[in-house]
C-alpha cells in the first residue's frame, strides 16, 4: 500500500497548491492542539499545512467535495454555503487562529473578527480594489476597498502587520495578521 501523497489530491492526482507565503509566515507558533478555522477552505491547502503541523482544524466551504477528502481525525469539515444568507454555522466558538484566503463577502467580516480567540490571531489575504487591471475578481464585490481589513478589525484585534501592495502575479491584494488580547473576550457580531 503507498503513502498519501501530502501534495496531492486525494480525489484526483491533481496537486494541491502550496500555503500562502503570507499564512506560513503568520501561521508560526502555532502546533500541536492549537484549533483553527479555514473559511471557504476550497481544496484544503492551509487545512494540510495546519494538520500537519498537529493542529486541529475546521474548514469551511460551500463544495462537498472540496476539502472533504482529508481523511485526518483532526478535520472537521463543515459544507455550508456562507453566502446564502443561512446561520453562521460556528455560533459561540472560537478558534486559536483564523485563516481567510481569496475570499470576500462583506457581511461575514464580524463573524470572522468574532471567530478568534483570546490570544488568537487573524490571518486573512484576498484581492483589494485595483485588481480589476489584472483580471479576475474584476467585480468590487469581491474587492477590498482601500484599508477595509484595519477597519474591519479595528477596536477587537491588534493589527501586527498589514499590506495593501501589487504582487508579481500581477495582483493587488491586502493582508493583515492581527491579534487579539488574552486576556479580553471575543465580542459577537454587530447586529
Amino acid at each position: 500500500m503507498q503513502a498519501a501523497n501530502p501534495h496531492r489530491s486525494a480525489q484526483s492526482d491533481r496537486p494541491v497548491a502550496a500555503p500562502s507565503p503570507w499564512i506560513v509566515r503568520h501561521g508560526q507558533g502555532l502546533g500541536d492542539g492549537c484549533t483553527v478555522l479555514d473559511v471557504a477552505c476550497g481544496g484544503g491547502r492551509h487545512v494540510r499545512y495546519f494538520l500537519n503541523r498537529g493542529c486541529r482544524v475546521t474548514g469551511v466551504d460551500r463544495d462537498p467535495g472540496a476539502a472533504a477528502v482529508i481523511g485526518d481525525g483532526r478535520f472537521e469539515f463543515i459544507v455550508q454555503d456562507l453566502e446564502d444568507g443561512s446561520p453562521w454555522p460556528l455560533a459561540q466558538r472560537t478558534f486559536d487562529a483564523v485563516i481567510v484566503t481569496n475570499y470576500l463577502h462583506r457581511p461575514l467580516l464580524p463573524r470572522i473578527v468574532s471567530a478568534v480567540a483570546p490570544g488568537g490571531r487573524l490571518l486573512y489575504e484576498t484581492f483589494a480594489a485595483g485588481n480589476e487591471r489584472f483580471g479576475r475578481p474584476r467585480n468590487p464585490r469581491f474587492l477590498l476597498r482601500r484599508c477595509e481589513l484595519l477597519t474591519a478589525v479595528a477596536g477587537s484585534l491588534h493589527v501586527q502587520q498589514y499590506e495593501d501592495l501589487e504582487t508579481p502575479r500581477p495582483a493587488r491584494i491586502q493582508r493583515l495578521a492581527a491579534t487579539r488580547d488574552p486576556a479580553s473576550k471575543a465580542r459577537g457580531p454587530s447586529p
